[in-house]
């Protein structure tokens, strides 16, 4: 499409922080496309600056009556794209909040959210939500808007206040193997039957150990390919896939077509103008 234009700014989250990354998004004049939401190891939750976020389960879903709208959305931890209606313009901030602060920010874990890829956002926050997203409006520029988000979104208690410790200590484990660990060394390593780690862990999150370990392969994997598109020089799937922990070139492919429906080419044919615009290098490559 010709004569549009796209912005993207990224802030810097505190480390250790609830928040891994926080991208404020512009477009204008674009062409209304079907946009993939893909499954990450992180909440999503964004407050629109412009009209209501309106998507679905399904391709569908989200251009039909029954779509999903909202001005603030909360996404929990899921298996499959979630489909958004983009509009000929929008404006808003998205945010990649670590799963288990879900309690402390939230009110709940993030396996209450598992149930649907999006939740309406002040069912989750409440009423104040609404008013923070009015603030937004008005402030003039993102450095602000992004300062506003902190404050709100910064529990008083710690990020992952009320998280079982074993289960904090398996993400964390989970996360410095960039998902490649396995589930009896996990399970050693926090002293719990894989039994237990399990039920604990996906009653904590929504997800077992070892999908939540894929998906962070994934998007560590998945990274590298933008990473490499965004240089300008097309991306080596199998040397990606070695380095990730796939068996090769195809068991990358495979975990292309499962988070996002297309094989590697025709998702980065249909994301191309957004990673060139810098849509996906919003922080989230970071460890998980």
């Amino acid at each position: 499409m010709s004569g549009g234009s796209q912005e993207f700014v990224r802030a810097t989250p505190r480390p250790g922080g609830p928040i891994v990354s926080a991208v404020g998004y512009r477009s204008e004049g674009q062409r209304p496309a079907l946009h993939r939401g893909l499954p990450s190891p992180y909440l999503t939750v964004i407050f629109s600056l412009d009209g209501p976020v309106v998507g679905g389960a399904t391709p569908e879903q989200a251009t039909g009556t029954d779509a999903v709208r909202t001005d603030i959305v909360v996404g929990g931890l899921h298996q499959n794209p979630a489909y958004i209606a983009q509009p000929a313009h929008e404006a808003g901030i998205q945010l990649a909040l670590h799963p288990l602060a879900a309690r402390a920010v939230l009110g709940i874990p993030a396996a209450e959210l598992s149930g649907a890829i999006v939740t309406e956002g002040t069912d989750v926050f409440g009423p104040a939500a609404a008013r923070v997203r009015d603030r937004l409006h008005e402030l003039p520029g993102w450095a602000d808007r992004f300062a506003c988000l902190a404050a709100y979104l910064r529990p008083d208690d710690g990020p992952f206040a009320g998280v079982r410790p074993e289960i904090a200590e398996a993400w964390t484990w989970l996360a410095r193997h960039r998902g490649a660990g396995t589930l009896p060394g996990l399970a050693a390593h926090v002293a719990l039957s894989e039994r237990r780690l399990t039920t604990l862990f996906r009653a904590e999150t929504g997800l077992s150990p070892g999908q939540a370990a894929r998906l962070m392969r994934f998007q560590h994997a998945k990274a590298a390919v933008v990473r490499a598109v965004a240089r300008g020089a097309p991306p080596d799937l199998a040397r990606v896939a070695a380095e990730h922990g796939y068996a090769d070139h195809s068991h990358l492919v495979r975990a292309f077509h499962q988070y996002t429906g297309l094989s590697p080419t025709a998702w980065l044919a249909e994301e191309c103008r957004n990673i060139q615009a810098g849509g996906h290098l919003n922080g989230e490559e970071s460890d998980p």
